[in-house]
């Protein structure tokens, strides 16, 4: 059973839980791991920003900078040369959700960053959602900054940093009570920093440092981390564990190809209790979604 919330936003509310809400994924990047390149321009990510919304899309979560597996990321101890800094993350940013605000005003748009002066940028642009894959720890001041900014805030579980993910050791059993307990910390912290609970969705972080066959009893016991007492996204889509899952003769299947494997990942999520997920492919999601919503529904009036 899933519960129901009220998530806080910006401005507005949504109601959690009575339908799986789809986020669209939109990469302003020219490396991104699946569709790296292709809506790099504006004009490019504007088109697909509108295609998703037709198809079903609820949020449009933006990604100014690619955290693939390998990529250094900024630190507070010091600048990595090849990571994505503050201005040129939001050069790419800005113009689109300009854009889909000027052609779609109701747009809710959530913005993908872990840089406290990127996310205060975008709100004031008029971005609703932050969406911060460090849980709020890779900037010291992005907890006060949404705090301060009043939007609503997905707050992820990471383990280490994308450079050190392939020297990680797999978790084995202890992966789901560890991933609880650090994605519960983590949202004490934002609510100690002044973030409000009702504003707090938590994302365990499918991929995000864990092995390949960390993700499966994530997703398998998913509904554990309700007794968090938050919202829960799910963001599977087109990951490698699902390639590897789906390889042949030795080799992990591309991206291009894992869209069912993604679907499986999307509706175990969905029944597992799962109030939104994060996709690539809204339109093939949302047929997901309905089944699964009606599941869902058939089970309460039991």
């Amino acid at each position: 059973m899933r519960p129901e919330f009220t998530w806080r936003l910006c401005s507005r509310t949504l109601s959690l839980g009575q339908r799986t809400l789809l986020m669209g994924i939109l990469n302003i990047t020219p490396d991104s791991f699946y569709d790296g390149g292709t809506y790099f321009r504006p004009q490019a990510a504007l088109g697909q920003a509108l295609r998703m919304l037709d198809e079903g899309a609820d949020i449009i979560d933006i990604g100014g900078e690619s955290t693939r597996p390998g990529t250094q990321v900024l630190s507070a101890g010091g600048a990595q040369p090849q990571a994505v800094d503050a201005s040129e993350e939001l050069r790419r940013i800005l113009p689109v959700i300009e854009a889909v605000l000027q052609a779609r005003p109701e747009t809710l748009i959530s913005v993908d960053t872990y840089k406290a002066s990127v996310a205060a940028a975008v709100v004031a642009a008029g971005a609703a959602i932050v969406n911060d894959i460090s849980g709020l720890s890779w900037d010291p001041d992005m907890a006060a900054t949404l705090a301060r900014c009043g939007c609503g805030v997905v707050v992820m579980h990471t383990r280490g940093r994308p450079d050190e993910w392939g020297t990680l050791p797999q978790l084995g059993n202890a992966v789901v009570e560890l991933v609880k307990d650090e994605l519960g910390r983590l949202a004490e912290a934002a609510e100690g920093a002044g973030i409000a609970h009702d504003r707090i969705v938590l994302d365990p972080g499918f991929g995000f440092g864990k092995r390949l066959d960390d993700n499966y009893p994530l997703l398998a016991r998913l509904q554990e981390f309700q007794q968090l007492g938050y919202p829960l996204l799910a963001a599977t889509s087109r990951k490698s564990f699902i390639g590897h899952t789906l390889g042949r003769n030795g080799a992990a299947a591309p991206p291009a190809e894992r869209l069912f494997g993604t679907l499986g990942t999307v509706a175990a999520a969905i029944l597992k209790g799962a109030h939104l997920v994060r996709v690539h492919d809204v339109a093939a999601a949302r047929d997901v979604a309905s089944i699964c919503d009606r599941v869902l529904q058939a089970e309460t009036r039991q």
